[in-house]
């Protein structure tokens, strides 16, 4: 454990005590450079994309050791902090995600993203989560970052769990007991509703992360809510495959090349990385 990696996970925590963090999605080195050249505070990668970057699908279709190596590439490019996705922590038992936090440990990175979902789209229990949760924070304290910054995700609105009704009653409970085991913070994404975030900022202690896009409300608006972290999920890597996509198509089809009008120079980009 490095004082620099020390001090990148107390930067992270402080960037989540006055106004908001906002957190444009990495999913490899190239991305996550770039990411910080247009001026992010701190990197937060995506494990839709950066499964994707692997040729693999999301949810957990990397091994541990996989998504290892690539979040090792992205902490080695930038100097502001990483938090990674390490979406249900590669396993269910506590002891899966002790392991997975010190190898993320290990790699460097400041701040991880842990759900309260399963690949199969169930819940965990709230007494289940907070178990994985208390198995973080001792596999920090025992790797010596006990600074590592935990952002507990949970899946009630992004799963549609329960009646719509009492959904915001079910976050409540789960972030009550969340915080208790030691989470720092709280993501709950599949919500845009102003109201019920504001009811979630004022009923429960963790700042709040929520996940934006196209439709959804500004930043600004997220802020005057109470919002802390905004981040935009597998948003960009869709935009840049999508690209590739459409300049593919009409390089084969047609021939010519006016998707590619607009892009950064060579220079611009490969002056993004150190030799």
């Amino acid at each position: 454990m490095t004082t620099r990696q020390q001090a990148k996970s107390a930067t992270l925590r402080e960037l989540h005590q006055k106004g908001v963090l906002v957190l444009p999605n990495a999913w490899d080195a190239g991305s996550a450079a770039l990411i910080a050249r247009a001026g992010a505070q701190a990197v937060a990668t995506t494990s839709g994309g950066v499964s994707w970057s692997a040729g693999r699908p999301d949810q957990q279709a990397l091994t541990r050791d996989e998504m290892v190596a690539l979040i090792r590439r992205i902490v080695a490019t930038v100097d502001v902090p990483v938090t990674a996705d390490i979406e249900g922590g590669y396993g269910a038992a506590p002891e899966d995600v002790e392991k997975t936090i010190t190898a993320v440990i290990e790699a460097g990175v400041a701040g991880v993203n842990l759900e309260d979902s399963k690949p199969n789209g169930e819940l965990f229990t709230a007494e289940e989560q907070a178990a994985r949760i208390r198995a973080a924070r001792q596999a920090a304290e025992a790797a010596g970052l006990p600074e590592l910054f935990v952002n507990l995700r949970t899946d009630v609105f992004l799963f549609g769990i329960g009646e719509p009704k009492g959904r915001p009653d079910d976050v409540l409970a789960r972030a009550a007991a969340y915080a208790e085991a030691g989470a720092d913070g709280l993501f709950v994404p599949g919500l845009l509703d102003l109201g019920v975030i504001a009811e979630l900022v004022t009923g429960q202690p963790l700042p709040l992360n929520v996940m934006a896009g196209p439709g959804a409300p500004t930043v600004a608006e997220f802020a005057a809510a109470g919002v802390r972290r905004v981040s935009v999920g597998t948003a960009i890597a869709q935009s840049a495959y999508t690209l590739a996509h459409r300049a593919a198509a009409e390089l084969i089809g047609q021939g010519s090349y006016d998707t590619l009008t607009g892009a950064l120079d060579f220079g611009a980009v490969n002056g993004s990385f150190d030799r």
